[in-house]
């Protein structure tokens, strides 16, 4: 293997990363360079994620970074838990060990701050300055222990956009309320097409409609997309700040919209018995569900019914609700062809990770009164199948007429991923090579043989880490999950910024007035702008999540469950609960009075005295020790009264009965592993490989 080229003696740029002890880690931006390790003492002034530029050198034959210059700062302005002063000064402590030292805050005396208070700060001077690191407070979330701050605090954390300008409010005042004849010309009118939406009982912003038919030689499907492009033009305020969210963000009860309520929950929602106008893909299948044409065109629409997904699934199943009679015969024929397109989709090795989600119920003052797991009905797949189908057609035809765009990828797993989840299959009797013959169906073969069994869900879940994470790109590789070699998001441009821009440049393909091709660069810039903004907003779901589980948790401090080891580490192991969809984390300490030893190679944690293991999948009884909802965490010991010995229920293999394992390098990472489910891509990993939380509008994301 070619080792790495170290450019010593030369400023290069890119980004840093603090190390709580004080020194850094520097990420070149040319990624055929090494990270390289910066003292303690160059680090003075600079905080994580600032972008840089360095001299490397080689010490005691070593590199090392010494830091020339800060060229960018990354943070800019913070959240944290004041410690007041004084009536107009306080400090927030570096928990997080990110920025070096405490921020001295300072707020106006017609604000309102209590000891203790959540806050968001502006950074005014940083910690290489004259005046020291300091800040002034712009806002006050409120006191952490309210259950109703939570949804702010955690937009705040991750820096996502909540509240639009004046400006953006403005021009959404100025919109239409409903539809006008004059948007009609030029559209094709299909109004009287049976056309109906499938979306969460709770759901407002409905981006898609569907009409199914059976024709000669198969079925003729139209995907009917709210036409967001005509209202949202480049250059306004609104385009502006839904470029800078990227994407909606969904809490429980909850979401910060990517545009104002005016158009996703009002004019551009296709809403029943209103005409609505839509950007359509109409699809023609065969009966073996291979896509033998499309073509596309900006339409009005008038959605006939608005069927929640147990609605949909009682027509499947035979039951039809009196007020969708007149829809039986649409839903029924969409759920023919979406099981021949499922069928079709994992014949040719398209990955089948179908986990479940958490659902979280709340109260009116934001307390979680339940935690579930919502297993999910074949009418979330019936919509999921159609609106992949829409994708795909999409990016094929951006092939076919070689236009520039943006496009939905998703990299093969990296070789030594695939190790690691051998060793895990291994564990659990699955001795059968991943590297022999074509990966994504050795993955689906491997999921089929635990489909049903107890330990389905935590093979779903090892599959799923060993996936790189799907991105937006203007250079297509294709998608590896979904097993598609052309794929784009085109289905959600109400919450997605990235289904905009495919619209926008699906309508300068069609010659339609007003619309333009977008330079490589800027597809290139945007792809990696809004997979940022993507991973921000999973970010902030997951963490919502994992703070209201630990609300809930709290309330059960010292009772008693029944749970699975889900992954083990060096430093404990993770169990999650039978009753409530939760886990947390048994610290190894806890284990009982031995010396357990991290055996990497069968990946579990084994007792030096007692011989007692802890694998994978073990079934075990704990005790809630702690549930920090500041941070989200829920620690366990093991069950009052129960020795270690009798902890485990289901015992792991002695070492001596395991096959051999190759080439172990790499110890089990810490994961909390959920999901977005979003319609067009599919929930699993060729998603954003681990997403979370619960969406109010579900859809699959690819």
């Amino acid at each position: 293997m070619k080792k790495p080229h170290i450019p010593l003696n030369k400023k290069i740029d890119g980004s840093v990363k603090r190390h709580p002890d004080g020194y850094g880690f520097f990420i070149p931006d040319d990624s055929d360079i090494p990270d390289v390790y910066i003292a303690k003492h160059s680090m003075h002034g600079v905080m994580s994620n600032d972008r840089v530029q360095i001299l490397i050198k080689r010490d005691a034959g070593r590199p090392r970074g010494e830091i020339v210059s800060i060229i960018e700062r990354d943070t800019k302005q913070v959240t944290g838990h004041l410690k007041k002063i004084n009536a107009t000064q306080g400090i927030l402590h570096d928990d997080s060990f990110a920025w070096g030292e405490d921020l001295k805050v300072g707020w106006s005396l017609n604000l309102k701050v209590e000891d203790k208070n959540w806050v968001v700060v502006k950074i005014t001077s940083y910690p290489d300055s004259l005046r020291g690191f300091q800040g002034q407070i712009e806002s006050v979330i409120g006191d952490i222990s309210d259950p109703l701050t939570d949804n702010e605090r955690v937009l705040s954390v991750q820096h996502i956009p909540f509240k639009f300008s004046e400006k953006a409010r403005a021009e959404a005042e100025r919109l239409p309320q409903d539809v006008s004849e004059s948007d009609f010309v030029g559209r094709k009118d299909l109004r009287r097409k049976n056309f109906i939406t499938i979306d969460g009982k709770t759901a407002k912003d409905f981006d898609d409609a569907i009409f199914v038919e059976k024709i000669h030689h198969g079925f003729r499907l139209s995907v009917a997309i709210a036409d967001v492009s005509h209202y949202v033009r480049p250059g306004t305020a609104i385009d502006k700040e839904a470029y800078e969210r990227g994407t909606s963000t969904y809490f429980p009860n909850f979401v910060s919209p990517m545009l104002p309520e005016a158009l996703s929950n009002e004019l551009c929602s296709l809403k029943p018995k209103v005409p609505r106008l839509s950007l359509v893909a109409e699809m023609d299948f065969d009966f073996n569900g291979e896509m033998k044409s499309s073509k596309f065109y900006e339409g009005i629409i008038q959605s006939q019914a608005r069927v929640t997904y147990g609605e949909a699934q009682e027509i499947v199943d035979g039951e039809i609700p009196s007020q969708l009679t007149h829809v039986k015969d649409e839903v029924r024929c969409a759920s023919e062809l979406a099981h021949i397109l499922m069928q079709r989709r994992f014949k040719e090795g398209s990955l089948d990770l179908d986990m479940p989600e958490s659902t979280v119920e709340l109260n009116e003052a934001g307390l979680p009164v339940d935690i579930i797991k919502s297993e999910r009905l074949f009418a979330h797949r019936l919509i999921e199948e159609l609106m992949l189908a829409a994708n795909v057609a999409v990016a094929k035809h951006f092939n076919a007429k070689n236009i520039s765009a943006i496009f939905r990828i998703h990299d093969s797993p990296k070789e030594e991923a695939l190790v690691t989840l051998e060793r895990f299959l291994n564990a659990f009797g699955y001795y059968r090579k991943l590297s022999d013959g074509q990966l994504q169906k050795r993955l689906s073969h491997a999921l089929k043989e635990f489909s049903g069994l107890p330990q389905e869900s935590v093979v779903n879940m090892l599959t799923l880490r060993s996936m790189k994470q799907a991105k937006y790109s203007a250079q297509n590789i294709g998608h590896f999950g979904l097993g598609f070699k052309f794929y784009t998001h085109f289905t959600s441009p109400i919450r997605r910024y990235p289904d905009l821009i495919v619209h926008r440049l699906l309508k300068a393909s069609l010659g339609i007035k007003g619309y333009s091709r977008i330079h490589m660069s800027e597809l290139e810039e945007a792809g990696s702008m809004l997979s940022a903004c993507e991973q921000r907003s999973v970010k902030a779901e997951r963490l919502i999540l994992a703070i209201k589980k630990a609300r809930f948790m709290h309330q059960h401090l010292g009772d008693e469950f029944e749970g699975m080891i889900s992954s083990v580490t060096k430093f404990g192991v993770f169990i999650s609960l039978r009753k409530f969809d939760v886990d947390g984390l048994l610290h190894i300490e806890e284990l009982g009075g031995d010396h357990f030893k991290f055996d990497e190679e069968n990946l579990r944690l084994v007792g030096k005295r007692s011989g007692r293991a802890y694998s994978i999948g073990d079934i075990i009884q704990v005790q809630v020790a702690a549930a920090d909802y500041q941070a989200g965490r829920i620690d366990f010991v093991l069950a009052k009264g129960d020795k270690a010995s009798d902890a485990i229920k289901k015992k792991s293999k002695p070492p001596q009965e395991r096959r051999p394992h190759e080439n172990n390098r790499r110890s089990v990472r810490e994961a909390r592993v959920s999901r977005h489910n979003r319609k067009d891509q599919p929930a699993s990993p060729h998603n954003s490989r681990a997403t979370s939380a619960r969406r109010r509008k579900r859809s699959n994301n690819g």
